[in-house]
């Protein structure tokens, strides 16, 4: 990907056990591939803008997502964009 087009730094990425079982390879990447460009997936109104914001203000952001499975996980990346994880919404 063009470093033009990531919106910010992912860190280090790492997965947890959860979602490696559950999601595969491929769409883990693609879905990190979302995040980095402000792709949130399906958040609500309220985390679309706080993502938004916090571009600005250096806060953590949140993206969700789908597997094909159906199986629903996260994507965070902490404010100072040191870390990047991805994990189902039960491990966190």
């Amino acid at each position: 990907m063009n470093e033009l087009e990531q919106k910010f730094p992912l860190g280090q990425v790492v997965a947890t056990p959860g979602v490696l079982e559950d999601i595969n390879r491929v769409e883990i990447q693609v879905a990190l591939s979302r995040h980095v460009r402000g792709d949130w997936g399906e958040l609500c109104k309220d985390d679309l803008q706080a993502n938004e914001d916090a571009l600005v203000e250096g806060a953590r952001l949140l993206s969700k997502y789908r597997g094909s499975s159906g199986v629903v996980f996260w994507i965070i990346t902490e404010w100072d964009r040191s870390v990047t994880t991805v994990l189902l919404p039960s491990e966190y």
